[in-house]
């Protein structure tokens, strides 16, 4: 990449946002930003801010600078002027993406940087699978119809994978007993349904196909909750394809079953050739091709349904996907927040809670790592999707309402994290020390009102255990 000319570039783009013409000094003064940068990649020496050039990557660098302490220092020294240079210069690089269709560098040799095979984890809500959606390479697959997804569960197999013969409704003509075909009194055919079976090819297998009839595109397997599923079962011997050479093709091809086989050479419904590239049943043999990708997600909590055995887990390569504050395309936070009102009552004139749903994040996720002394159960920013907008003209909801809370958020740290523990932390204790059990957020006493409180929650519990996580939080 040529640094002058993105230098050049984001210095015409500070002039043309902004009226100050200080901000091209102060927003172009790298130095300290730089020194952070070599501190974060220590064998890249002199690297520059301007060495990056893909938004979304820049987006992971900015939250690694954001939690180094010498970067903090600097920031606070400069009141702000670093920080504000990273947001300046993330919206340079969303600018130059989107209007003038410059390709990045990263895209430009994504065939060699990709891995073929990852998994990302992390703890559930971390945005894993919006990772991997939006990744510039599965973006372009996409618009050609080829990513292929699937997700795992416990039923999953190698029929639900890959593919297997099943019955399908058909027509036949209706014969007489001599064996003629029958036909009406307008001397047309007469036919009957019947069922037939079928080969029918599951995600594995038709992204198989796509990658071997387009050999000049990048095809994308999705798997998702890989790990919810028995591997070993699903994949059986496709299990020996994941070893790659340094083309990218599989090492050590595997013969086809019957049914693979004879489904790979026969003809489409249209008469066509189901592969056209023969290479890829080549001596009756099964073989990756190097333009197919095969990417999964997996929840850290999720991590003893079906544990990965490792001679499955080094084929992959793994991508740990932090808990991180939601942040928008242009670097700003998502601002999602915990709202909703408790109606007046007696004396008591109505409340209104607004809580940042991000400070809840960070003080829960401290309770459960005390808790459980992991980190698989902690919740990501994303575990909790708002229901409701922040005022009608937005554009998203922003707004997570009581109810949505109470039933994900707190059912969840009731039942799969602090229970299972003991309760431990005394989040689930009331000023009194009773325990707080989870139908006390659905008492029988409170009315539904379907504008307020439609599923009668006690919503001054539900103050009081955010109260409490947050006090904790600070206690600490």
């Amino acid at each position: 990449m040529n640094i002058e000319k993105q230098l050049h570039l984001y210095q015409d783009f500070i002039i043309k946002c902004t009226t100050n013409a200080k901000s091209v000094k102060n927003y172009s003064d790298f130095k300290r930003i730089n020194e952070c940068l070599e501190l974060l990649f220590p064998k890249k020496q002199g690297i520059s801010i301007l060495d990056f050039d893909n938004p979304v990557e820049f987006e992971d660098v900015i939250n690694k600078l954001t939690n180094q302490k010498k970067f903090v220092d600097y920031d606070e020294k400069g009141g702000n002027q670093y920080s504000n240079t990273l947001k300046h210069y993330l919206r340079f690089l969303y600018a130059k993406k989107m209007f003038l269709n410059v390709p990045t560098e990263k895209e430009k040799n994504e065939v060699n940087d990709l891995a073929l095979q990852q998994i990302f984890y992390g703890a559930p809500g971390t945005g894993k699978s919006h990772r991997i959606k939006d990744d510039a390479g599965v973006k372009a697959a996409d618009e050609k119809n080829l990513v292929f997804r699937t997700t795992f569960h416990p039923d999953s197999d190698y029929s639900t994978f890959v593919g297997a013969y099943k019955p399908t409704m058909d027509k036949r003509a209706v014969r007489n007993v001599a064996g003629d075909i029958v036909k009406n009194t307008d001397k047309e055919e007469v036919y009957e349904k019947c069922i037939t079976y079928s080969f029918v090819p599951q995600a594995f297998l038709q992204a198989y196909v796509a990658a071997w009839n387009n050999p000049d595109d990048k095809v994308f397997l999705v798997i998702e909750e890989i790990n919810r599923g028995n591997c070993a079962q699903i994949f059986g011997d496709l299990f020996q394809l994941l070893d790659r050479d340094r083309d990218g093709c599989s090492e050590y091809p595997i013969m086809a079953d019957k049914d693979l086989a004879k489904y790979l050479n026969g003809k489409d419904e249209n008469g066509k050739d189901i592969l056209t590239n023969k290479d890829g049943i080549k001596d009756g043999k099964l073989r990756l091709p190097k333009n197919l990708y095969i990417w999964a997600t997996m929840n850290t909590s999720d991590q003893s349904l079906f544990p990965i055995d490792s001679a499955f887990k080094r084929r992959w390569e793994w991508k740990y996907v932090r808990i991180a504050e939601g942040k928008k395309k242009d670097g700003e936070p998502l601002n999602y927040r915990i709202k909703f009102t408790i109606p007046a009552k007696d004396e008591e004139p109505a409340e209104l809670v607004d809580v940042p749903w991000w400070n809840f994040v960070k003080a829960i996720n401290k309770q459960i790592e005390d808790a459980t002394k992991s980190e698989d159960k902690k919740l990501g920013y994303f575990f909790c999707k708002p229901d409701k907008k922040a005022d009608e003209a937005d554009e998203y909801n922003t707004i997570i309402s009581a109810e949505t809370f109470v039933g994900k958020v707190v059912f969840y740290l009731w039942q799969d994290v602090f229970k299972d523990y003991g309760f431990k932390s005394d989040i689930f204790k009331r000023a009194n020390s009773n325990k707080i059990s989870f139908h006390d957020f659905y008492p029988d006493n409170i009315t539904p009102d379907e504008a307020t409180n439609p599923e009668a929650i006690d919503l001054s519990l539900v103050k009081e255990f955010i109260d409490k996580v947050i006090a904790k939080n600070e206690e600490q």
